[in-house]
């Protein structure tokens, strides 16, 4: 079980770090690019650890998607980036393999 949480936790760190990179301003802004540096090294470290536990393609088919699927909502909801109808179908395609993943990977 803990594998799953490292795994949230590195999703999560990743959806930071890729959240500061648009205000990094190509890394000349140092508050942002230090958020950028610890956000996608904690992502990798716990990535690492969840991958004790959970199959690599498992853990990052899940850990891209649901980041991808994390950061577009973001961009969308408080960057006020606009999305379209496939853009909606394609988060929830996303979502919906996911789901699938979690419901029918094979477990070790």
């Amino acid at each position: 079980m803990n594998g799953w949480i490292f795994l949230l936790v590195a999703i999560v760190s990743e959806v930071i770090g890729s959240t500061g990179l648009k205000a990094s301003q190509g890394f000349s802004k140092i508050t942002p690019s230090v958020i950028v540096v610890a956000g996608y090294a904690s992502a990798f470290y716990f990535i690492s650890l969840a991958l004790k536990t959970i199959p690599l393609s498992t853990a990052y088919a899940i850990w891209s998607g649901l980041g991808t699927a994390l950061i577009a909502v973001l961009g969308v909801v408080f960057l006020r980036e606009s999305i379209n109808l496939p853009g909606v179908l394609g988060i929830g395609l996303i979502i919906a393999g996911v789901v699938l993943l979690n419901l029918y990977a094979v477990r070790h």
